[in-house]
């Protein structure tokens, strides 16, 4: 018989030995076909916040005055979250899109708006709320101006959200090398004129004339409360960024490239919470280990920053096959970090690797088990993993290998009833959500491909999951708790808790114009009450079964007022957070009557624990 008990009880003692694995109880089935986003059920809630293409956002014009409404940009990515500090239960959503078009209202190339959300105490819900900002402009959502302050971004990916001061940086993933690649026939960056920079950032930046293209593929960061561009970061060099994270200092930064070769990049600033001074860095793994070192980059220089990737050769730092989100788990101090994968890496990089660069060390040993060369044709990394760095050694090792591989399947060939029911396929967005002592990291998937058995139905059907997995356990796939499915066609993207930690907010991005609405545009979609069904109640076998017999059970389940005991005991209830409501001393049942409905707890002086559900 399994029995759950709760870690963080001291009525009755329980031995260290006894922990085991967090339950989570809405883990939904797979939906390959999903026209909809597909969620959990009762008693989670779920919203629909934001949806490209149908929400007016409020605009300026090249003067910086308020230029009335637009339709929304479509392809939601990155999410971050802003707390207001002076109103709790107040917080800024900052949304990038990824879709790069020519737009008079909103601005060329990329996009991001930014909203406030207030959550209702007596329904947990969130409802987004009008503003008026210092520029003048009043409504519910805002286009974030980059065009009269840094000069345009291109394809908004991914980005940071600093948990020190809720800082937002958004990442220009959308590397270009020409003018023309950004003009896009007229359909992206219209004004291709040469880019005078104007920063406050030292060095030899400022007042230099860069062309055009070379103005974008920088870490830009934004003031969300504002709805306003800050500065370019060009202290961190251009380079095809996806994520980052800053850490607890508010010193240290450390990004990733959406690039094969990627290089894993670190910022240390001279003053906290400036970022306009530091130092700049490239990892170099020792060779044959797992641990490394940091190479100084001459961050002041801008021929240097225009080429960080040839810093990343001449000074032999470790590759990687695309660098994504970045996440620092406040648990263990560790950073975490997807690395996408992609169909054939090896050549790719393997011009850079005759010139002196490395392999990481996990590729060389994935290449040695596939008998292949890792810059040869015969290396194949279709389905990514998430990697783990631990700033204590400079040690950067694979976490967590998607997959599993299914070589069973034909892209011609129906649903196959052998088809892995968890799949983890090129993750990409990675986060952490803290809920009542427990610790989990939440993943995203981008299908960057259908072959290889990475979606069941075979090419042209791409389906992306968004995935928990509870800290305390090994990190396998089985031990992975499907949570949501962004609709058909689309990727699950920008997974971000709220401050508050009940609600997971996430996007459905670029889905098939044919699925229902909303869910036919990019959206945000929020599923509140984690902190209602996620508790520090733990499962293991009750090693006092055989001996005893007879074991602890209640009854019915769920109640309304009422519940029994199958047997006389001393008997203690809890609610979902670890917190006792009563005792009762050698009793056959407890009254419930006056509770609210919810998860609670019953646990006898043995130690069994049993859920109990209140209506």
């Amino acid at each position: 018989m399994k029995t759950i008990y709760c870690a963080v009880i001291a009525m009755f003692c329980l031995s260290a030995s006894a922990l085991a694995q967090a339950k989570f109880d809405p883990n939904i089935e797979v939906d390959f076909l999903a026209q909809e986003v597909v969620l959990p059920e009762n008693p989670l809630q779920t919203q629909v916040l934001f949806v490209g293409g149908f929400h007016e956002v409020q605009t300026l014009d090249d003067q910086g005055r308020p230029n009335g409404t637009t339709l929304a940009k479509q392809w939601h990515d990155f999410l971050g979250v802003t707390p207001d500090t002076d109103n709790p239960g107040e917080f800024w959503v900052s949304c990038n899109h990824e879709m790069i078009a020519a737009n008079d209202k909103i601005g060329d190339g990329g996009g991001m708006t930014v909203y406030k959300v207030r959550r209702d105490p007596a329904t947990d819900s969130l409802r987004v709320i009008p503003q008026t900002l210092e520029d003048g402009r009043q409504g519910l959502y805002f286009n974030v101006d980059f065009a009269n302050t840094v000069g345009e971004t291109g394809m908004n990916c991914g980005g940071i959200t600093s948990n020190a001061d809720g800082r937002i940086w958004t990442a220009e993933e959308w590397f270009r090398t020409s003018n023309a690649s950004i003009y896009d026939d007229g359909d992206g960056v219209r004004d291709t004129s040469d880019w005078t920079i104007n920063t406050d950032i030292p060095g030899d930046f400022n007042g230099k004339t860069i062309r055009r293209y070379e103005n974008f593929n920088w870490m830009v960061e934004i003031d969300p409360r504002q709805a306003k561009a800050i500065r370019k970061q060009y202290n961190w060099g251009r380079q095809g960024f996806e994520g980052g994270v800053v850490l607890p200092d508010n010193k240290t930064v450390y990004l990733g490239v959406d690039a094969t070769p990627s290089y894993w990049v670190k910022f240390v600033a001279e003053e906290a919470g400036d970022f306009t001074r530091g130092k700049l860095y490239l990892y170099k793994q020792t060779a044959g280990a797992f641990t490394g070192s940091w190479v100084e980059i001459n961050n002041s220089l801008l021929d240097v920053m225009l080429n960080i990737p040839d810093q990343g050769v001449a000074n032999g730092c470790a590759m990687f096959n695309r660098l994504e989100w970045v996440a620092y788990n406040e648990t263990d101090g560790k950073i975490y970090i997807t690395e996408t994968g992609r169909d054939n890496p090896g050549g790719r990089w393997a011009d850079e690797a005759e010139a002196g660069a490395a392999f990481a060390q996990h590729h060389l040993d994935r290449a040695a088990e596939q008998g292949a060369e890792v810059a040869g044709g015969d290396y194949w990394d279709y389905y990514g993993r998430i990697l783990v760095f631990d700033p204590a050694d400079n040690s950067m090792r694979s976490f967590l290998e998607g997959g599993p591989f299914f070589a069973g399947l034909d892209a011609e060939e129906p649903k196959h009833e052998a088809y892995p029911r968890t799949h983890l396929s090129n993750p990409d967005a990675v986060n952490f959500m803290y809920v009542n002592g427990n610790t989990f990291m939440i993943i995203g998937e981008d299908l960057n491909g259908t072959s290889y058995g990475r979606v069941e139905l075979g090419v042209g059907v791409r389906t992306c999951e968004i995935f928990l997995l509870d800290m305390s356990e090994q990190p396998s796939r089985d031990n992975l708790i499907r949570i949501g499915i962004a609709a058909m066609g689309a990727e699950a993207t920008g997974v971000c808790p709220t401050p508050d930690g009940k609600t997971l907010l996430f996007n459905s991005q670029h889905p098939w114009p044919t699925n229902k609405f909303p869910y036919n545009n990019s959206c945000t979609v929020a599923i509140t009450g984690f902190d209602k069904v996620i508790t520090s109640i733990k499962e293991r076998d009750d090693p006092n079964d055989e001996v005893h017999g007879v074991s602890f059970e209640v009854y019915p389940n769920p109640v309304s007022r009422l519940v029994r005991f199958n047997q006389p005991v001393d008997a203690a209830l809890y609610d979902a957070s670890g917190k006792r409501l009563r005792v009762v001393r050698n009793a056959t049942g407890m009254d419930l009557g006056d509770l609210s409905a919810g998860i609670y707890f019953i646990q006898n002086d043995n130690g069994d624990t049993k859920k109990l559900i209140v209506e």
